[in-house]
């Protein structure tokens, strides 16, 4: 509303300000009816968003222990109890009975994590098969494994390995100029197959699946890929540990998923076999801290001195 002389009234409403919205918050979901996401343009941006918020929560953490502790709060908030980096060490263990609204680093990832979903909904309702779209789900795979969030790399993993079997399966197949598809590398292609029989048989807990994608997937020259599953089959803690600490954090963090298996698996073991032992060697094959193993894992056992 204007006066005579075209002016704005110095009331309470020419002081309000614009409500400042989180950039990643601008689009909702495009399975729930969001179409300006499925631009290219759009999209691109979008996904620079993603990415700068990343680096930032990055570089917010500080040092690689806060970043993994960021990580290992929220696989823990986002589970139940029993349910582009260089390898780092390996996560403490956060307390569960913290609620997440007072995580605000786990906040801040589980809205890039969001951000993620929204993106590789709005590339897949496109089709979009491109080198942006490839590396974007790259980056999802990537980024939800370190977050122990399946729901955020596994439908990624399976989207890229069924785009190239189709392409490599249809060999006439044409595309028209705007869905050209962009293969795997061969680097690319290894490295997202290894994370899926590593899931397959970690999380998911399927051996006998895990071994067939390995023989299906011509690992066979990926001795330790192999390695890992003969630990799992056979139960062989200390083959185990050694392994995690020779792969890189990614494939560490998709052991994990299986971490609480055989750490159950050691400490029946040890009941069955010793009377006693040094604590330290109980903490450093289980991979577990005293105070953990009693409270999170009920052992029985008792500490002399």
């Amino acid at each position: 509303m204007h006066t005579k002389g075209g002016r704005t009234p110095s009331g309470p409403l020419s002081r309000l300000r614009p409500i400042q919205q989180d950039p990643l918050d601008e689009y909702g979901l495009p399975s729930k009816g969001e179409k300006r996401l499925l631009s290219p343009r759009i999209q691109e941006t979008y996904y620079s968003r993603i990415v700068e918020r990343y680096l930032a929560f990055c570089t917010e953490a500080g040092d690689s222990d806060s970043l993994q502790r960021h990580f290992a709060q929220l696989a823990v908030t986002s589970t139940t109890p029993t349910a582009p980096a260089s390898p780092l060490p390996q996560p403490t263990s956060a307390s569960q009975s913290q609620p997440i609204a007072t995580l605000p680093s786990t906040e801040k990832l589980s809205k890039i994590l969001s951000a993620l979903r929204k993106l590789r909904e709005a590339l897949l309702a496109s089709h979009r098969h491109d080198l942006f779209a490839t590396q974007a789900y790259l980056f999802s795979i990537r980024l939800g494994i370190l977050a122990s969030s399946y729901e955020t790399y596994y439908p990624s993993l399976l989207h890229l390995l069924r785009r190239d079997q189709r392409q490599h399966g249809h060999p006439n197949t044409t595309t028209t100029k705007k869905h050209t598809s962009c293969s795997l590398t061969s680097v690319e292609l290894n490295e997202i197959t290894t994370y899926l029989i590593l899931d397959t048989a970690c999380r998911r807990d399927d051996l006998a699946e895990a071994y067939a994608l390995h023989t299906q997937h011509q690992h066979h020259r990926r001795l330790r890929t192999k390695a890992i599953l003969d630990a799992l089959t056979s139960d062989n803690w200390v083959a185990w540990r050694r392994l995690k600490r020779q792969v890189d954090l990614y494939r560490v963090r998709l052991m994990e998923l299986a971490e609480d298996r055989v750490r159950g698996h050691t400490l029946r073991a040890f009941g069955r076999a010793y009377l006693s032992l040094p604590l330290g060697v109980l903490e450093e094959q289980t991979g577990c801290g005293w105070a953990e193993l009693r409270g999170r894992y009920g052992v029985g056992w008792e500490s002399e001195g």
